[in-house]
């Protein structure tokens, strides 16, 4: 139980674990940072930004909806999982409340009635979750499989979506190494395994799955699977798809264990159809992955390029010749700036502006020399200067922490979010252009200015995502104030080109734009896919599927 969960006489004491993130902010509250003078200043002459704190409300004083379950049903959730692992209490059910977007912290810090899971619900068995999704399929509840509670896009809230309830099903006892196969190289994870733990116990045996978004620290092996989730050393290993082996997913319809070999041609892969699923089709609960050796060496190197377009066709070109970074990005001049502006070095490196870049190599001493060395005579030729190590080193050093400062921003009055994309490199520029001039304008129309950072967080031989940064001034209605800035982004992706979500996901902040993305009929077949695993339509209502 935290400190702060709130308790009283008309209260039983929480008796569920809680999620390692605190309930209105991200992460571990001890790393959380206030804004240093020179930033709050940068904030009020740059954009407006009053710098005065907006204190939120404790957990005292927020007040949820009422538990919609009967104690009969909470009962018979006892009986399936065991009373220790049930919980209607306020300080369960808020901590899984919804995800960790700006828009979900803005909603933490109202005073409003407050929407929550009716019930938390812990199951420790695939048989546990087969009785639970029986169970509430009888009695019209829904069920969110809930995560490390990161999503950013509304993909645990707790939609009702016309059911009686909506319980919260956390997967965090599944949470064993289940199996390594060191001949294949490959592992089975519990679903329930946060990144750290995942690499903790792989890296036990001398494995690594080297899979490292910047929700690293709290979100699970299942998180990643059901959002396609995409980490920063994807030019070495691949998105998290691309190392799925196999996956065991439970429906209400039955069980399936999917991926017999390393490759298939026993018609259309149905892994395929659970990877990025967002817990619409079912509850994974273990994963086999592609793991490697733990590196014996990591190389960085830091780079400057004297624009964005000169920086892009550079890693453009280390992606489309091979030459092997396990991590390779840039940031564009506004990005640059602003990281300037917080210091006049950057991780020691003397950087007068232009675009930075990260490149990071790893394996054996001898495989981490050569495609370093492949790689920087691609950079070199292309117009890059190096600025050695030290950036590199302190990019990834820090590079988990970004969502501490959106909080200490949002908390000092400055409206903060971000938003993906991705593009085929001929489209690259044009995207960026539309999307940062949306942001701009539907911001300005709300009577704010704007600051817009982009960087490529991820390449590919055809094409990168392109990752945005937005800081304004919060006007009164900051909620809406951002709701009209997000559609006027979305409207640009799909207009120029872009995918609107590389690796976010789709939750409910992107339903909008699916049928766009997939057209009518692949909506009808994600419809006839739902209604032949879950009949009655319990499973994360109102995500994913138009």
């Amino acid at each position: 139980m935290t400190p702060d969960a709130p308790t009283g006489p008309d209260r039983t004491p929480a008796t569920l674990p809680l999620p390692p993130m605190k309930w209105d902010a991200w992460g571990d509250p001890d790393l959380a940072k206030p804004l240093s003078e020179d930033i709050r200043a940068l904030l009020e002459q740059a954009l407006g930004v009053t710098p005065a704190d907006h204190p939120a409300p404790t957990a005292q004083e927020v007040v949820l909806r009422p538990s919609a379950l009967s104690r009969e049903d909470l009962d018979a959730l006892a009986g399936i999982v065991g009373a220790a692992h049930v919980s209607s209490h306020d300080a369960d059910r808020l901590p899984r409340a919804g995800g960790k977007s700006t828009p979900d912290l803005l909603r933490r810090r109202s005073r409003e009635v407050q929407d929550a899971p009716d019930a938390v619900v812990l199951p420790g068995g695939e048989d546990e979750i087969t009785a639970v999704l029986a169970l509430c399929a009888e009695r019209r509840i829904a069920v969110v499989p809930f995560g490390g509670g990161t999503s950013v896009v509304g993909g645990v809230d707790p939609v009702r979506g016309g059911f009686t309830a909506v319980i919260s099903l956390d997967l965090r006892r599944f949470d064993r190494l289940e199996s390594l196969d060191e001949v294949s190289g490959e592992a089975v994870l519990g679903a329930g395994l946060t990144g750290p733990q995942a690499e903790a116990l792989l890296a036990a045996r001398g494995y690594e799955l080297g899979h490292y978004p910047q929700s690293f620290r709290y979100a699970t092996v299942g998180g990643f699977a059901a959002t396609r989730s995409s980490g920063q050393n994807s030019a070495g290993h691949g998105r998290f798809d691309d190392m799925v082996r196999g996956l065991r997913v439970l429906t209400p319809s039955g069980a399936i264990d999917l991926g017999r070999a390393p490759a298939s041609a026993a018609g259309p892969d149905l892994r395929q159809l659970f990877l990025g699923s967002e817990g619409t089709l079912g509850v994974i609960t273990a994963v086999r992955l592609r793991v490697h050796p733990t590196p014996a060496v990591k190389i960085h190197e830091a780079w400057s390029f004297p624009d964005f377009a000169t920086g892009a066709a550079a890693l453009r070109e280390v992606e489309q010749q091979g030459t092997g970074p396990t991590v390779i990005r840039i940031s564009d001049e506004t990005e640059t700036a602003i990281n300037l502006a917080m210091t006049d070095r950057i991780g020691g490196a003397q950087v007068t502006g232009g675009c930075l870049a990260v490149t990071v190599f790893e394996g054996t001493p001898e495989q981490a020399a050569a495609r370093h060395l492949r790689t920087r005579e691609v950079l070199l030729a292309a117009g890059g200067t190096s600025l050695g190590e030290e950036a590199a080193k302190a990019w990834e050093h820090g590079r988990f922490n970004a969502p501490y400062l959106r909080d200490s921003l949002l908390t000092a009055g400055a409206l903060c979010e971000t938003l993906e994309t991705a593009t085929s490199w001929a489209g690259l520029a044009a995207l960026k252009a539309a999307v940062t001039s949306a942001l701009e304008d539907a911001l300005r129309e709300s009577g704010s200015s704007a600051l817009v950072m982009c960087h490529i967080s991820h390449v590919y031989p055809t094409g990168a995502s392109l990752y945005f940064t937005v800081v304004a001034a919060q006007q009164d209605d900051p909620l809406e104030q951002w709701g009209r800035a997000k559609r006027a982004a979305g409207d640009a992706i799909l207009a120029h080109g872009g995918t609107i979500t590389h690796h976010h996901a789709v939750g409910t902040d992107h339903l909008p734009w699916m049928t766009r993305e997939i057209g009518d009929l692949g909506v009808r077949i994600l419809r006839a896919v739902k209604d032949a695993v879950d009949p009655a339509g319990i499973l994360n209502p109102g995500k994913l599927i138009p």
